[in-house]
């Protein structure tokens, strides 16, 4: 090979090195410019609206449940949990959330057992359909408390939509380390919903 063909193989190889660097560059400035801007993907894979950062919750004595029996202080931890507010004389609303718990939870099959779902009543009067109401959802944890024993635990519920006491009746998922990191509107599709608890439990390595 002749020293002039050995300079133009040379020049060649750096104009690639030159080339791919270029092009590496390229995708990080713009990935600069575009998170910089404020943009972010019109399509993400969760269907809830996300609570960021994941918000811990804290213990908060005083719950029971309806044979009154105290609540576990770590109520929320070591399994995914689905929390409804709502009060005993569950309409039509309250029962729609409650039927959106049941099905996404049996829809998760051999991993259902690490959901849990939990009741958290607003108002403990009118508790005479409660009995049936619980026949139909084997399984759902009812809590009840004093008024301010609720408000306490609801209080930290609360984002721009509202709290769970001003009839806004969200669903929220609570991972297993005990952090709200999810809620979904009165209308959520539970096909949403079922999506994204499969994805959770798929990633997650706790619960």
């Amino acid at each position: 090979m002749s020293r002039s063909d050995e300079a133009d193989r040379r020049r060649r190889g750096r104009w690639v090195i030159v080339a791919l660097a270029a092009l590496f560059f390229s995708g990080l400035i713009a990935a600069f410019v575009l998170v910089q801007s404020g943009w972010r993907p019109s399509a993400t894979k969760n269907y809830g609206e996300l609570v960021q950062p994941p918000r811990p919750l804290r213990a908060v004595e005083g719950l029971a449940d309806l044979a009154g029996t105290a609540a576990d202080t770590g109520l929320f931890q070591g399994k995914w949990t689905f929390i409804y507010f709502g009060p005993a004389a569950c309409g039509e609303a309250c029962r729609d959330n409650l039927y959106k718990m049941r099905q996404v939870t049996l829809a998760q099959g051999m991993e259902a057992h690490r959901v849990q779902r939990v009741f958290v009543l607003t108002d403990s009067r009118e508790r005479e359909g409660l009995r049936a109401l619980l026949a139909e959802h084997p399984g759902l944890r009812v809590l009840q408390g004093s008024v301010a024993v609720v408000r306490a635990l609801a209080e930290q519920f609360a984002l721009p939509a509202g709290s769970p006491l001003d009839g806004s009746n969200r669903l929220y998922l609570v991972d297993p380390l005990g952090n709200l990191m999810m809620s979904y509107p009165a209308d959520a599709d539970p096909r949403g919903i079922n999506k994204d608890l499969k994805l959770l439990l798929r990633a997650s390595q706790v619960g």
